[in-house]
């Protein structure tokens, strides 16, 4: 594997905490864990492999330390970037994990392959920026109403990407 940064905002810890259990699950312990708040895009790209990690706030905002950083993602060379999403599908079934969308919408205006789709049919909601088809993304994690399923959701995606990490 190539060299690996996963970066995320988090606000309440929740996306950090998912960030250090997909470096655990990566088995690497040269993968780096960085946050966006203290993370610059030439930082960024200095990786063969970005993850990337937010949270969604609200009526689909992006969490606050993506705001800026978001705007230079399209500056980004010919890396392979993972993206995943937390959310809540309750208390927001319209505006589910939007924040990764946003981060995939500036993902693809640069040269950066995205990789890591996953099957939405597994959620319950009703809209989301970040579904393409019949697919997220990303890795979708919603700790409020399915804290249970976490575990298999990072174990199943980590392996699907592995084999792509450069």
């Amino acid at each position: 594997m190539g060299k690996t940064a996963i970066i995320y905002g988090s606000t309440t810890g929740n996306t950090e905490s998912i960030a250090n259990q997909i470096k655990t699950e990566l088995s690497d312990s040269s993968v780096d864990i960085l946050s966006i708040a203290d993370t610059s895009i030439d930082e960024m790209k200095g990786y063969d492999n970005l993850i990337l990690g937010t949270s969604t706030w609200g009526l689909g905002d992006l969490q606050d330390d993506w705001e800026g950083p978001c705007d230079e993602l399209s500056q980004l060379g010919k890396q392979k970037v993972a993206l995943f999403g937390l959310g809540d599908c309750m208390s927001y079934p319209d505006t589910f994990v939007d924040g990764m969308g946003q981060l995939y919408e500036a993902v693809k205006q640069s040269e950066a392959e995205v990789i890591g789709f996953t099957s939405s049919t597994a959620y319950d909601f009703d809209a989301s920026v970040a579904q393409v088809e019949d697919e997220f993304v990303g890795l979708v994690i919603d700790e409020d109403n399915e804290s249970d399923k976490t575990t298999g959701r990072i174990s199943e995606w980590v392996e699907s990407i592995k084999p792509l990490l450069s």
